[in-house]
């Protein structure tokens, strides 16, 4: 970091605006992972995410010298929560293994020029479909907490009673989106806190009977599977894990860099190697830790848009993660149609990007509509990810087009194929 081109003032209001925009998640992340049945303690959970937050937005400051946030995915902890360890069985524990390794694997290429070749070789149609069927998974799962979506045997799913908790989460959720109009960083802290104050006052919930603790480093901290995790039937997961996270972090820092012209002199983003090496170890780290992976955050644009230029506004939002660890008590009161409002207004926003994808042939809309409808409807990044690199590679052959794809493209599309065996074959 070169000093004379440093304002710390600046830089400090930079990370403190990035972080209220973000601070969301310390709330969001473990109430997910806590989710009754996956036996993760909300406290260890909430621990692991500050201590994610904390040293990877640190790391990005101090070694990739990028103003970039770093926390745990939202998407990945819904896919690492209800798939892998509800939908499949999986112990919490080797669930971690499965990130740990999805780190490994995503380091590997970040330092090596695989990481250029896969850039290259995935269609930006694909990318943009799993960004969108993401958003739709996220957003199903929020109704299902407010209420608003129900289970019905003959349906599958239906429309829920409207009760109390359900208006009163609508009515955070309007709340959130006023101060989202006005780019507000408190949105969506404003709307859970509302949601929350009214569910105390009513009595739906219990006030704490503290409101700070020491952190939990007992509960998930090292408590990993590093080899229960290496069966050939989570390979799949592993594999998954490490393209979303790469699609999540090419993405985010494209098209921040270029948004804010934090661009070097060739035009590309600065610093993206290191930018990637950090959401490595923020993935396989997390996995230590005891969360669903990290990575950079687009929120971090926030920060960027108050002056933030340098590794320094990351090291100023890393500094504001640290009291967070002393408050699982009060972030437990949370119920979880408070952070519905997040995951859905989330999805809104993965959402939107469907505008840029290209339908006009069979061959791009067909991998892009199996990539979109299979994430949310197996509840499975996995099944979407996947069909897209085979439909993608087949349909581009049938249509003439085997020149247009490039190599690497064929070798996924195999080794699609054979995950798809390895996890669901039965014969």
């Amino acid at each position: 970091m070169a000093e004379e081109k440093i304002n710390l003032k600046t830089e400090a209001v930079a990370g403190l605006t990035t972080f209220l925009t973000m601070a969301y998640i310390v709330v969001v992340n473990p109430a997910i992972l806590a989710t009754e049945g996956t036996g993760i303690s909300f406290s260890g959970a909430l621990t692991a995410t500050v201590l994610v937050c904390f040293s990877m937005t640190l790391l990005m400051g101090l070694y990739a010298k990028l103003p970039f946030a770093v926390a745990p995915g939202m998407g990945l902890n819904a896919f690492f929560t209800y798939t892998i360890i509800l939908g499949q069985g999986v112990p919490w524990q080797t669930a971690l293994g499965i990130i740990f390794w999805a780190g490994v694997l995503f380091l590997i290429i970040s330092i090596t020029p695989i990481r250029v070749a896969i850039a290259k070789a995935i269609p930006n149609n694909l990318r943009i479909a799993a960004a969108a069927g993401i958003g739709i998974f996220l957003t199903f799962i929020g109704l299902k907490n407010a209420g608003f979506i129900v289970a019905d045997a003959n349906t599958f799913v239906k429309f829920g009673d409207i009760g109390w908790q359900s208006i009163v989460t609508l009515l955070g959720g309007i709340l959130t989106i006023f101060l989202l109009k006005r780019k507000s960083s408190l949105a969506f802290l404003s709307g859970i806190v509302f949601i929350t104050i009214i569910a105390l006052l009513i009595g739906w919930v219990k006030p704490p009977e503290k409101v700070f603790s020491l952190p939990d480093f007992n509960s998930t901290i090292f408590k990993l599977d590093i080899f229960g995790a290496l069966k050939l039937s989570l390979l799949p997961a592993i594999i998954s894990i490490m393209f979303t996270d790469l699609f999540d972090s090419l993405s985010t820092f494209i098209g921040v860099s270029h948004a804010a012209n934090l661009l070097d002199e060739e035009g590309n983003p600065k610093n993206l190697q290191q930018g990637l090496i950090v959401d490595s170890f923020a993935t396989f780290g997390a996995g230590l830790f005891g969360s669903s992976s990290g990575t950079a955050y687009i929120e971090s644009v926030a920060g960027i848009e108050m002056g933030g230029r340098t590794g320094w506004t990351s090291v100023f939002t890393a500094l504001c993660f640290l009291p967070c660890l002393f408050i699982a008590p009060l972030a437990g009161v949370v119920p979880s149609y408070a952070t519905s409002v997040v995951l859905i207004l989330v999805g809104v926003f993965m959402f939107r990007s469907v505008k840029e994808l290209l339908l006009e042939h069979l061959e791009d809309s067909i991998p892009a509509f199996l990539t979109i409808i299979l994430i949310p409807l197996t509840f499975s990044i996995t099944q979407g990810i996947l069909w897209g690199f085979i439909s993608h590679a087949a349909l581009y052959l049938l249509a003439g087009r085997a020149r247009e794809i490039h190599p690497l493209m064929y070798v996924l599309g195999i080794i699609s194929i054979g995950l798809i065996w390895l996890e669901h074959g039965k014969f």
